[in-house]
């Protein structure tokens, strides 16, 4: 283990990073976008799917009206099609997320190990200086993550909100919306920070003090299948009420004034408190494995094709 790189991991290349969370993302992508737009839809939807007084069968329909829209009363094959608005932006998206934010990660980690590493390990000790050096590097990776805030916002249109977009490529929407691309920035920034750090965390702490690893590169699949599980719950439910207001105000039609306090006071208002954490028992349950899923992948691609990527030490 070289020093540059500390307690906790070996370092791997930039190359494996990229190739390991890229593929990470793109496989995410091809089984879980249709998830992803359930999800956002339900997230977006302001009225309740099984009010007081109505039957069950009713709330069904209700429940079909939301997540399929416009093609609610189409056939199976075409209710399944229409979960896929939005596929472009959403593999420019997910793809460059995937490698910013897996690939990102470690850069970062490195960095804080070699620089700040024996303040962490001095002020928390060594397990626990560790874990969070890994939650730390995942929060400020995350803040960044902004960068990609159109790609995301222009997904999630497609997904909430088509008729915002409808007639226009990607080109012209850049030119006529500009810094409205960036709209809820601010609400992606407060939500990633926490969101990223008990992501990457949860996960230093599974693999710190479930299976005590020295080496986090070296868990095994199961490993860090199940230290992912610990990553992706806590980071979905730390992210939930942020990620519900971020959702709304970029699912709105681009001329919309409503800021993100307004929209936040308006949904305790009408909606109760509770609000804020909707969607989130789908999230768990049908997000976190494509959280886990991914990052999963990532974590066990990028040391096995730094692996295969390095040069043996004698010819």
């Amino acid at each position: 283990m070289t020093g540059s790189v500390g307690k906790g991991s070996t370092s791997e290349s930039g190359v494996a990073r990229l190739l390991g969370s890229g593929t990470a993302g793109i496989s995410e992508l091809l089984l879980f976008h249709p998830v992803d737009t359930i999800t956002k839809r339900l997230m977006n939807n302001q009225n309740k799917v099984f009010e007081k007084n109505i039957s069950v069968k009713e709330g069904l329909g209700n429940l079909n009206k939301v997540i399929f829209r416009d093609a609610s009363t189409l056939g199976v094959g075409k209710r399944f099609v229409s979960l896929f608005p939005g596929l472009g932006y959403a593999a420019g998206y997910k793809v460059l997320q995937r490698i910013y934010k897996f690939g990102g990660q470690p850069i970062v980690r490195d960095f804080m190990t070699k620089h700040y590493g024996s303040g962490f390990y001095s002020a928390f000790g060594e397990r626990n200086g560790k874990a969070l050096l890994h939650a730390t590097a995942g929060s400020l990776i995350g803040i960044g993550e902004v960068v990609l805030l159109p790609l995301d916002v222009l997904k999630i249109k497609m997904q909430t909100n088509p008729a915002a977009l409808a007639g226009r490529g990607f080109l012209k929407i850049i030119a006529e919306e500009g810094m409205n691309l960036y709209k809820g920035a601010g609400w992606t920034m407060a939500r990633n920070a926490p969101g990223s750090f008990a992501l990457f965390g949860g996960s230093a702490v599974v693999k710190e003090y479930v299976f005590a690893l020295e080496d986090y590169n070296s868990a095994s699949w199961s490993q860090n299948f199940f230290a992912s599980i610990g990553g992706a719950v806590a980071s979905l439910t730390v992210s939930a009420p942020l990620d519900v207001i971020k959702t709304r105000i970029q699912a709105r039609s681009f001329d919309s004034k409503d800021s993100g306090i307004k929209i936040l006071r308006d949904l305790i208002r009408h909606e109760g408190a509770s609000a804020l954490f909707k969607g989130l028992t789908p999230k768990i349950l049908v997000v976190g494995p494509k959280l886990v899923f991914s990052f999963t992948i990532a974590q066990i691609l990028i040391p096995e094709f730094s692996r295969l990527l390095a040069k043996p030490s004698s010819l």
